[in-house]
């Protein structure tokens, strides 16, 4: 009698250590699996071809150098100086011809550093709009002959990038301290996986559920477990967002075999279709399906069980199952602001795309069906029911595991985390 007194004063009875080690246990085994999967499937490192658009005259990758625009004005077009590089001013064009903008363009890197070069624009659409001063880079030719041309190949973003990127990891370490330092390199962690795995086990053909699975699985424990430090809060946040990945890769497959959807619809898919033969373009919709996921769900389980672990903290009597219920309360008003979020993200990204629909008199269901509005759709059917799914399934585990110490005469006591 005693021993059932003590848990009704002391809010969910502990489930002793079984269950914690149950988790741990679990954790242990996907851990092996994500490294057995990373071994198997690990990218063989050979050199892949350059696609045509992104070759040179001699078959290698394109090389670009820095400039600086010096001057810009409107002349005909068909100088002999244009791409040259220049010593001088620049030759105008001979004869009538129509009018162009030519920009002298000042090269600051590479072998020519120090000369100049011409670059003419017709001004049309998709034209850049250069003003003296802008940085930007050129790509820089050379022909059989040993003649080098220069073109312009981009903006210079650089510096503004660098800036941009010192502000925001200033102002997460301003607010979230030590823990935004830590989820920094969280994401720095999370690209390298992408780069130094992910993409050359695409680019070799590797099956792609396994591959993003892998490549998943990885960065969740290395970001949940940086961001949040090692206990079992963070241990059932990551339990329930692994589970919760299985799933969506799961719904991933079912959506795109259902709805038929190639991939082939969007310019770059048909691009790897073209000069990357052996990539599958089905099975690289799949991996981005899958990694698209991968935020939201980090981001809802973590709540949940950080949630699931406060309310279990209060130590004010309350059972487990009004543990789950009270964080359940919290995780709907979740869903009901994230998939929200999710769905204009997506809508967001397809903008350009529906403007056009709009313009091409097509009937709404058409331009709702068609396959490059059909991805986002499915993108964000299956992001949706992952993460509604993914609450109760984390809130439950975080459940399990929190207990509290029996409440004192104040009604006062802390989860044992």
């Amino acid at each position: 009698m005693a021993h059932s007194h003590s848990h009704s004063l002391g809010g969910p009875s502990p489930l002793g250590p079984l269950a914690a080690k149950i988790v741990v246990a679990a954790l242990v085994a996907c851990g092996v699996a994500v490294l057995i999967g990373a071994a198997l499937l690990w990218p063989s490192g050979r050199q892949a071809e350059i696609p045509l658009p992104f070759q040179n005259a001699a078959g290698g990758a394109v090389t670009t150098e820095a400039g600086h625009v010096l001057a810009s004005s409107a002349a005909p077009c068909g100088s002999p100086s244009a791409g040259a590089v220049l010593t001088a001013d620049p030759l105008p064009a001979q004869g009538e011809a129509a009018r162009c903008v030519q920009t002298l363009v000042a090269i600051d890197s590479g072998p020519n550093q120090g000369a100049r070069t011409l670059l003419e624009f017709s001004g049309g659409p998709g034209q850049p709009s250069l003003a003296v001063g802008d940085d930007v880079r050129l790509s820089r030719q050379v022909d059989d002959r040993g003649t080098t041309s220069y073109a312009f190949y981009d903006y210079a973003r650089t510096w503004p990038l660098v800036a941009l990127a010192a502000v925001f990891a200033v102002v997460i370490v301003a607010v979230a301290r030590w823990r935004g330092l830590r989820a920094l390199v969280g994401i720095v962690v999370a690209f390298g996986v992408l780069v130094v795995f992910l993409l050359p086990a695409l680019r070799d053909g590797a099956p792609a559920v396994p591959v993003a699975l892998v490549a998943s699985a990885a960065i969740l424990y290395a970001v949940i477990y940086l961001a949040h430090g090692v206990s079992l809060r963070t241990s059932a946040a990551l339990l329930g967002t692994l589970a919760s990945l299985l799933l969506a890769a799961v719904l991933s497959w079912a959506a795109i075999e259902l709805a038929h959807l190639t991939g082939l619809s969007e310019d770059q898919n048909n691009e790897v279709a073209a000069y990357l033969g052996e990539v599958s373009i089905t099975g690289l919709l799949l991996a981005g399906f899958i990694i698209g996921s991968l935020g939201v769900l980090n981001d809802v389980t973590v709540t949940q069980a950080s949630t699931v672990f406060e309310l279990a903290g209060l130590g004010d009597g309350a059972s487990r199952r009004e543990v789950f219920l009270g964080a359940m309360r919290v995780g709907r008003d979740h869903i009901a602001s994230t998939v929200y979020t999710l769905v204009l993200a997506y809508a967001g990204s397809a903008l350009p795309l529906l403007l056009l629909f709009s313009v091409a008199n097509r009937s709404l269901g058409d331009v709702l069906t068609s396959e490059s509005v059909a991805i986002e759709i499915a993108r964000s059917a299956v992001g949706g029911i992952a993460l509604a799914l993914s609450v109760p399934l984390t809130t439950g585990i975080a459940a399990v595991l929190a207990t509290t110490a029996p409440a004192g005469p104040e009604g006062t006591g802390r989860s044992r985390i």
